[in-house]
């Protein structure tokens, strides 16, 4: 059976258009990608509640994928801790092939239907833990095997994938499915619905973030002071709060750590 991820290119005779024509194709597509993330919605809020279940219980979120999909799951795991103050063990993100293919494709690395569960095993992986499969196409075998052996193991997982028919869903017990059609580059999955996977794991991590208390009305509380930047923002924020003047604020901040606390120290 034909993926949709892998039909044509609805676009012909790509090599004979201008650098203009090309821009306003490929946007034109791209429109078309946050309105079928949009109809995932209610299966995103699905996989979102069990996520912040397993967390609220000391669980892990483990994402798994291989090329462009292991990336973006390696990219929004990286940046949940300095976002939000997370552990840097609760989110993890795995990539066919390990660390060495997130700059460069290891040749074959996602054909092994046994090598996404040894990564999983390394981590210990268990009951407690959420495991979501990435994958375009929904045929990866390094993310179809992960997921089956872990609901052997009756670990919960869900999967973020572009193909309504895709093998992966079997198993999946929360399925996210966004069917953004045809690439503009017949197959270049790393378009529409990498950008549409991009989009999904925003809307996962920030809300489940939220929800696991790691923003006060709209801001980010738990963040970590990693930059000059980050800390005037902060300073910011807390000037905002408690009514403190800068140099204070700021001081407050450096000594305490993070937003939450400093503000903390100020209610006492």
């Amino acid at each position: 059976m034909s993926s949709v991820t892998e039909s044509d290119s609805r676009h012909q005779g790509l090599e004979n258009k201008t650098v203009r024509q090309l821009l306003e194709s490929i946007n034109e597509e791209d429109k078309s990608v946050p309105l079928a993330v949009a109809a995932c919605i209610p299966q995103i809020e699905l996989l979102v509640n069990s996520i912040v279940e397993k967390l609220s219980a000391g669980g892990r979120l483990f994402y798994l994928g291989a090329g462009t999909s292991g990336r973006l799951g390696i990219v929004d795991a990286s940046e949940l801790p300095p976002t939000y103050g997370l552990p840097f063990d609760v989110v993890i993100g795995l990539i066919a092939g390990g660390d060495q293919a997130i700059r460069r494709a290891v040749e074959f690395a996602e054909d092994s239907e046994e090598q996404g569960w040894m990564d999983l095993k390394s981590y210990q992986v268990s009951q407690m833990d959420v495991v979501i499969g990435i994958a375009a196409s929904g045929r990866t075998p390094y993310v179809i095997g992960a997921l089956r052996m872990c609901r052997e193991q009756g670990i919960l997982t869900g999967c973020i994938t572009c193909n309504p028919d895709a093998p992966l869903i079997q198993h999946s017990d929360f399925p996210v499915v966004a069917v953004v059609g045809p690439e503009f580059v017949t197959g270049s999955t790393r378009m529409k619905a990498g950008t549409a996977q991009k989009l999904i794991l925003n809307m996962i991590s920030t809300s489940a973030m939220i929800r696991l208390g790691h923003v006060q009305n709209n801001k980010m509380v738990d963040m970590q002071l990693t930059n000059h930047k980050l800390i005037e923002r902060g300073t910011r924020m807390i000037m905002e709060k408690s009514g403190l003047a800068y140099d204070d604020a700021k001081k407050l901040l450096i000594t305490f750590g993070n937003v939450r606390k400093a503000l903390e120290s100020i209610n006492k």
